[in-house]
């Protein structure tokens, strides 16, 4: 695979399959996994708050021998006007693999560009695609084989359901979209989809149209409606999305079967009713757990 991990579209299919299995693993036999990291520094930078990205990565970090060392973007010169180049070069000094956490996909990429050790992309404005490898994880885990699964994301088009038409689709999903209008996902996201689906023969599909996404699901999955940065917005987009909460009666139209998902943190009664996120569909801690797994093998990947 790459030497960063910047985007799920720097997997080829067979990687991300890899990683999974390896993912697998490590969830069964954790013991075998705590030398990997043995010796290793990974500086974690986080320029937006976390709660699950931040405890999963130092975890996962710890739990494999290695060091963890915790960056708030505050903390460092980046704050004071130093640039993401000059602390990229500087870190990779000091430590064998960087994880960011911010805002623009281009601070990643340029991070990385100067870096002499792995960039991890712990979550941008573009893409989260460590939740995105835990949530394949967990779907694989619940479903069996990915290929033809039929995958509805229910809310905003951003950086989450970005990195599931990519990731989805790269395995052979059915990966349907539904966003009020204006808040779809990026173009340039939806053509590259689209591209991934012709080679591996999954289908993408984006409307806004929640029946059109959720009609036979087999996943439903949402994500809060007003994400970090976007908080002046958040009173406007309730009731823009008012009408795409998942609740029982999206539900309803998918498969016997559907299990739901959420990346969290969640707003009950707003993107997610309290009784689905809390009931028997629910699969959101097992997916919030295979966050820590998911990184572990991907840790262990860029560094052993």
């Amino acid at each position: 695979m790459e030497r960063d991990f910047l985007s799920v579209d720097d997997l080829a299919p067979e990687e991300l399959w890899s990683l999974l299995n390896d993912a697998d693993e490590v969830k069964r036999s954790p013991d075998s996994w705590r030398t990997r990291l043995e010796g290793k520094q990974v500086a974690l930078i986080f320029e937006k708050p976390s709660t699950r990205t931040r405890v999963s990565f130092e975890a996962a970090v710890t739990g494999m021998g290695g060091h963890a060392i915790v960056l708030r973007g505050d903390e460092l010169q980046l704050g004071r006007g130093e640039t993401i180049e000059d602390t990229g070069t500087v870190l990779a000094r000091y430590v064998d693999a960087i994880v960011v956490r911010t805002f623009g996909q281009d601070r990643v990429e340029r991070l990385a560009e100067a870096s002499s050790v792995p960039v991890i992309n712990a979550l941008s404005d573009l893409e989260h695609p460590c939740q995105c490898l835990a949530d394949l994880q967990t779907i694989r885990e619940k479903k069996g084989d990915l290929g033809g699964l039929a995958l509805a994301y229910i809310g905003d088009g951003n950086n989450v359901a970005h990195s599931l038409m990519l990731g989805g689709l790269k395995l052979g999903m059915d990966v349907r979209i539904a966003t009020p209008e204006g808040h779809e996902p990026f173009p340039s996201v939806t053509d590259r989809s689209r591209e991934i689906a012709a080679e591996t023969r999954g289908r993408l599909v984006v409307s806004t149209v929640v029946s059109e996404a959720a009609v036979g699901a087999n996943v439903l999955y949402t994500d809060v409606w007003a994400s970090m940065g976007q908080e002046s917005e958040a009173d406007a987009r309730r009731e823009v999305f008012k009408r795409y909460q998942l609740n029982q009666e999206v539900v309803a139209m998918a498969d016997d079967d559907v299990v739901v998902m959420h990346c969290l943190p969640a707003h009950r009664g707003e993107e997610i009713s309290p009784d689905v996120i809390d009931g028997p569909r629910s699969i959101v801690w097992d997916q919030a757990e295979n966050r820590l797994h998911a990184q572990k093998a991907l840790l262990a990947r860029l560094l052993s």
